[in-house]
């Protein structure tokens, strides 16, 4: 059965439930807000990217130009991230400290070891209580503004903006409330955010995609709507160095283990790259030698010269031996220039609390 129709199928048995889980969702936030429930504040900046739905809508990509930017305006940001799929168990995993990379993509999880080597001077952290992991990189690393991947549902740290993704063309799914459907929470959630961000918008879905945005104009006034693009960065082979044009031409074999593959297919076909063949893996999935070898094999079936996998993966096949040269092909955001003018402006009014940065740095403990 094929995973789309065994998610329908899911999501059809566990409708019943989904008035529950979304009640549920509802007083959890009422207890938040009441201060029933507790969360912490920083004395810094916090800022969250997160989403309503399910699956993967480009947070990442998302959290790394955010983190850039705010880099590039003088500030020392930290990112702190749930770590997903990574083995380290610290209560606060240091992914980089803003100089190296202390954790491999195996003991960080992929998306955090991604956005490290992708911003050199930013702090990358991880932690089952990101409060915790927060407060560590401020007192600690000297961070001046936190960068909160994946933080619209995690209401036990206060943040100062609140940034929730849509991916187009998928937006909210079917619109109801797991186990039912797509949504993490019931739609006026969105009530929390301070703006949204449509992420994948091309030529195929732009209209579809002015509409979504109207819809969130309409129910949630005063909060601004942006569009992002992707676009190709690079093409690198595993050392990083950007392959030639000559690469387009040769026979590669894809795979990929993300959210959505789709668009990691629909990105390869906009370059031009021509697949002969394509797997793909579970997301998050850590790659072993053995998956390699029956790549390899695949793509000898098809008589091809090489691999081409995202940039997502690429960190987890470090260290592991491949007959065929493989590629990773890179993307980044297009934002609108509203958008960084959004976000800095919003940034200066908070203001900065002076933290300690002491010349001496206690690191956790590393596995």
């Amino acid at each position: 059965m094929r995973k789309k129709t065994r998610q329908r199928l899911a999501f059809l048995l566990g409708r019943p439930f989904s008035p529950l889980y979304g009640a549920l969702m509802r007083k959890r936030a009422a207890w938040y807000r009441s201060g029933v429930m507790a969360s912490s504040a920083l004395p810094v900046p916090v800022i969250s990217i997160g989403n309503l739905t399910m699956g993967g809508t480009g947070k990442t990509p998302m959290t790394i130009y955010v983190a850039d930017r705010l880099q590039g305006a003088g500030y020392r940001p930290a990112i702190i991230s749930r770590g997903y799929g990574g083995k380290a168990r610290q209560a606060v995993n240091l992914v980089s400290d803003g100089a190296r990379c202390l954790l491999d993509a195996g003991q960080a999880g992929d998306e955090p070891r991604l956005m490290a080597e992708n911003l050199p001077g930013v702090i990358v952290a991880t932690g089952v209580n990101r409060a915790a992991a927060a407060d560590f990189a401020v007192r600690e690393l000297g961070a001046d503004i936190i960068v909160l991947d994946d933080g619209f549902q995690h209401l036990g740290l206060r943040r100062d903006l609140d940034l929730v993704l849509f991916k187009a063309p998928v937006f909210m799914g079917n619109g109801r409330v797991f186990p039912g459907g797509d949504l993490r929470e019931p739609v006026d959630a969105l009530a929390r955010a301070d703006g949204f961000v449509v992420t994948g918008v091309d030529r195929r879905n732009r209209a579809a995609a002015d509409e979504f945005k109207s819809f969130l104009e309409r129910d949630f006034p005063g909060r601004p709507v942006f569009m992002a693009e992707y676009r190709l960065k690079s093409l690198t082979d595993r050392q990083g160095a950007v392959a030639g044009p000559e690469v387009f031409d040769q026979k590669l074999y894809g795979f990929c283990g993300l959210a959505e593959p789709g668009g990691f297919l629909l990105t390869v076909s906009d370059q031009g790259i021509s697949l002969y063949g394509f797997s793909v893996f579970a997301d998050h999935h850590p790659y072993s030698g053995a998956d390699l070898a029956a790549l390899v094999e695949d793509a000898g079936r098809y008589g091809c010269d090489g691999l081409l996998t995202s940039e997502k993966d690429m960190v987890k096949l470090k260290g592991l031996s491949c007959p065929l040269p493989i590629y990773s092909l890179n993307v980044e955001l297009r934002m609108p220039p509203s958008f960084d003018d959004f976000l800095l402006s919003g940034m200066a009014g908070r203001g900065l609390a002076s933290v300690p940065n002491p010349m001496n740095v206690s690191f956790p403990p590393l596995e």
